[in-house]
């Protein structure tokens, strides 16, 4: 009978962490800040603190007493899941930001562009996958603009495009879908309602 050697348990690790839900990895593996809501965003001391009186099960009454008493009890405390004023953008924030700057760009271009203007917005465009921040909406970016060719013939045409990929976004986000009529987009980019609120 030959000699076995005994078989070896072998422990297979994890290479990857358990990340919070809507936490996003940028591509070098980590988690990305600009990929991911800030509400997502939730650092690690934060978590193992909470995770530690959650699994105490106490409540510190005496300091609750105490600010209660001073009258500090009854003040609004900060939203944990609102990014302040003063922290670099979150995947929400810029999402917005650059929604409304191509939007506005797009309801304020030419009817009739030139070639150079034409040149200009594809550029512009075109750049976004490659240079936005955040890798994972840059990949989804790419993706749709392969699929769906940048259409800069004129306001109205580039105004309809860019709907027709912000809806995709909002698509694939669960979000509802805005109207993609010319009305509509210069109603929120350009013009404003007809009923004179934003005059």
């Amino acid at each position: 009978m030959p000699d076995v050697a005994p078989k070896r348990e072998i422990k297979q690790t994890d290479p990857k962490p358990s990340l919070p839900p809507g936490m996003v990895l940028g591509p070098d593996g980590k988690p990305c800040k600009i990929c991911t809501a800030f509400r997502s965003w939730k650092p690690t001391a934060q978590n193992d603190n909470a995770q530690a009186d959650k699994s105490s099960g106490k409540k510190n009454t005496a300091a609750m007493m105490a600010a209660f008493a001073s009258g500090k009890g009854f003040a609004s405390t900060p939203d944990p899941d609102v990014r302040p004023e003063h922290c670099p953008p979150d995947v929400e924030q810029l999402g917005r930001a650059t929604w409304t700057f191509l939007h506005t760009t797009a309801a304020y271009y030419p009817e009739k562009p030139t070639p150079n203007q034409r040149a200009n917005m594809l550029t512009l465009l075109r750049s976004l996958p490659v240079l936005y921040p955040c890798s994972h909406c840059a990949s989804h970016l790419d993706s749709n603009i392969r699929d769906h060719p940048p259409n800069v013939s004129g306001r109205v045409a580039l105004s309809r495009w860019l709907c027709e990929r912000h809806n995709d976004v909002n698509e694939r986000l669960g979000k509802p879908k805005f109207d993609c009529s010319i009305e509509k987009t210069d109603e929120r980019w350009k013009d404003g309602p007809s009923d004179g609120s934003c005059d």
